[in-house]
């Protein structure tokens, strides 16, 4: 696996460079994962997860600007967990600009959502679950995409023909649940499985200091249940299942001053009950706090989930609230500090992160992250995870 991932990119990496019409950018990362507790569960690796990290993207655009291919290739290579051993298409696909449309077709990454500690609305693509468990890393989505650019506001419409399965930590990864989730045995409400075809569409637009989008899914979920099973060794295993849902949903930020008010809220049906749920806050920036010119932001937000525990996906995030800061030195070097915690509101179940960076030079930069758990009850869903906090240094090489 890791010899066809290394020939792969290294293809890549040569062909769109000899190519003048071509722009060409890489960067390799070096990262250890280090864990501080003893692992909850038989054949988890110990302490030290290295890996390779590597990116790449080669655009091309016509002279009038209306032409443009992207591919943007994306590989791991761990040293403890095989599963987290991967190679993506992050993106790859065609985009036409008209004067008042915009079509895409291919594999590419939509990002919706304007929250810092979760984010709802955003069900296009599948979350890459191997990387990290805040889902904020997403699989490349193959669709069709129409933008309708009027003034009356954006339109995207969705056509999505393929669904891809979500990733999980093998048996020997950390930050897993107790009972490994094999992905290779996953199930399907519709017969057509991942070929079942998708739609979704979201209109968006500004309204004075309103930044409002609505957005509509129907088709897979990207967020699948588990139905005990065992393996061919006749262990237990949980079983990825996929069910059809319909999806409405609504995200929309306030600006004013140095105030960002954030609001996102879904409602859907498909998995038991049909269930709404939301999350919104605040976010307010001391701008020029040092002399030097840097600024901090504080956040704070609310989250809720309605969905009927045993028929949904199970979600952690019930009755929770979301502290955090953002710290902006502002310097030539792009010094950057992220903190913050969600905390469970009934049983006091917290999980927190703290994400540091620095620029060294032209083309390196160093990065700190710390996750950690505390405080964590039993029943809390966070309770799989309770002896994995760890932190993370990666160093990173751009090209």
């Amino acid at each position: 696996m890791r010899a066809i991932i290394l020939t792969a990119l290294g293809g890549l990496l040569a062909s769109p460079a000899a190519a003048q019409d071509w722009e060409f950018s890489a960067d390799i990362g070096a990262e250890a994962r280090i864990f501080v507790e003893d692992p909850a569960y038989p054949g988890q690796l110990e302490t030290w997860q290295p890996s390779l990290i590597l990116n790449a993207e080669a655009v091309h655009e016509s002279a009038d600007g209306r032409h443009q291919f992207v591919l943007a290739p994306f590989a791991r290579i761990d040293g403890e967990d095989d599963e987290r051993t991967h190679l993506d298409l992050r993106e790859a696909y065609y985009r036409y600009a008209g004067d008042e449309f915009d079509l895409l077709i291919g594999a590419t990454k939509i990002f919706w959502g304007v929250t810092e500690s979760r984010h709802l609305v955003d069900v296009i693509n599948q979350t890459d679950g191997v990387e990290d468990i805040d889902e904020e890393d997403k699989l490349g989505q193959p669709m069709v995409k129409l933008s309708l650019l009027k003034d009356w506001g954006q339109l995207d419409l969705f056509l999505l023909p393929y669904f891809r399965e979500r990733t999980f930590p093998g048996e020997e990864g950390r930050l897993r649940f107790g009972v490994p989730v094999d992905p290779d045995r996953a199930l399907y409400e519709d017969d057509d499985e991942e070929w079942h075809t998708d739609v979704a569409a979201r209109y968006s637009n500004f309204f004075g200091d309103w930044d409002v989008g609505v957005s509509l899914f129907h088709g897979t979920s990207r967020e699948p249940g588990f139905v005990p099973g065992v393996d061919k060794d006749l262990g237990p295993v949980f079983r990825p299942n996929y069910e059809q849902i319909t999806q409405a949903g609504i995200d929309a930020q306030y600006t004013k001053d140095a105030w960002l008010w954030k609001f996102e809220g879904i409602v859907r049906e498909g998995q038991g009950d049909t269930f709404a749920a939301a999350v919104g806050g605040v976010e307010y920036t001391f701008f020029g706090v040092t002399e030097s010119g840097a600024d901090l932001g504080v956040l704070v937000e609310y989250l809720y989930d309605g969905r009927d525990e045993g028929t949904a996906p199970p979600s952690a995030f019930e009755h929770d609230v979301f502290f955090g800061a953002r710290y902006a030195r502002n310097d030539i070097q792009d010094t950057s500090i992220l903190a913050g915690a969600i905390s469970d509101v009934e049983d006091g179940s917290t999980s927190g992160l703290v994400e540091a960076s620095r620029r060294f030079g032209q083309n390196w930069t160093g990065e700190v992250e710390a996750r950690f758990f505390v405080n964590v009850a039993d029943d809390n869903l966070l309770a799989a995870f309770e002896r994995d906090s760890h932190v993370t240094l990666r160093l990173t090489r751009y090209f």
